[in-house]
């Protein structure tokens, strides 16, 4: 398996790139890593082929941005995973430069009408994953754009989690037929009016139910995806600050603290956006793996880690021949 890897992207610097490189390595022998990105920073990062890369793609690059800056790391590793066939390409670079870089250098795969940002959140209720698209790929999205990300969703539960009955749930502002957007609206009729093989169509899901699991793939257009992704990730720390600041407003406090610090770390695990690592970007000929951009060397690792078992699977293979026979 090949892996390449931007290491210069990250808020945090080469330095934890590096270390979240080694911890994967520790437990996976199997791959053949390019870490891109300047080799004096790189030099003693061993078992990874070293690829030279001096720039930085800005956070909010276009097109233009993207072919004028070829000795970017961004664009070199991109480049790279299409000259080598590589089975996954990961970032902690600007999500606005990943999506437009990976969108003109992988270029979009058969049938899609436009890729989509997708991220794992906790299912409280059944356990697993709720994959929510569009998170912000895109900041609007056509009626057809949000019910093709249905298919693109359920052939990701599939293929990752061996999801055999999908449940499929569009976001609105209301449960009732006739909520949500105007896209959203038109894009009910198309997921009512075309059922698939693939996945059951349940109808509309508000944002404080996303996480109770009624379903296991949640669609909207980018806008509103990203907007509950970066909500959700509020919640679960001002959470976790008010739970830090209960415990510790009492010594009786503290003492149940001891009592209840399994069932709470198990809570913090859940919530945390480094524990999965990234968002897949899907609908590209690649496996194009976003990391959190204040990612630490554990989260880092979490985000090679999707791309390898991704990559096993071969999810991006199955979107399309998904794609293909819908």
């Amino acid at each position: 398996m090949k892996l390449v890897i931007d290491m210069m992207g990250s808020d945090l610097g080469a330095k934890m790139a590096k270390e979240g490189v080694e911890l994967f390595l520790k437990n996976h022998q199997d791959v053949e890593i390019y870490a891109v990105g300047k080799k004096e920073e790189l030099t003693d990062l061993k078992g990874v082929n070293l690829v030279e890369a001096k720039d930085i793609l800005p956070m909010d690059a276009g097109p233009l941005d993207v072919m004028r800056k070829k000795d970017s790391s961004m664009t070199k590793a991109l480049f790279l995973t299409k000259e080598l066939g590589a089975d996954a390409v990961i970032s902690a670079g600007g999500t606005g430069a990943f999506l437009s870089a990976a969108t003109l250098i992988l270029k979009k795969a058969p049938h899609v009408l436009r890729p989509a940002l997708a991220a794992s959140f906790p299912n409280f209720r059944k356990g697993g994953h709720v994959i929510c698209l569009d998170i912000g790929a895109s900041n609007e999205n056509s009626p057809e754009e949000i019910a093709q990300f249905a298919l693109m969703g359920a052939i990701y539960q599939r293929a990752v989690y061996s999801l055999s009955h999908v449940k499929v749930a569009l976001l609105a502002n209301g449960t009732e037929e006739g909520k949500g957007s105007p896209e959203g609206k038109k894009a009910f009729q198309l997921l009512k009016e075309n059922p698939s093989s693939l996945y059951e169509f349940i109808g509309n899901v508000e944002g404080k139910d996303v996480l109770e699991g009624e379903a296991d793939v949640i669609v909207t257009d980018g806008f509103s995806g990203n907007i509950l992704l970066k909500s959700t990730e509020g919640a679960a720390k001002a959470m976790g600050h008010l739970l830090k600041k209960a415990f510790l407003s009492s010594f009786f406090s503290k003492i149940g603290y001891l009592f209840a610090k399994k069932g709470i770390s198990s809570l913090k695990s859940q919530m945390d956006p480094g524990a999965i690592g990234g968002a897949l970007l899907l609908g590209v000929n690649a496996l194009a793996v976003k990391a959190h951009g204040a990612s630490d060397a554990r989260a880092f690792s979490n985000a090679i880690t999707l791309a390898y078992l991704l990559a096993k699977e071969e999810t991006t293979k199955k979107i399309i021949d998904g794609l293909n026979h819908e």
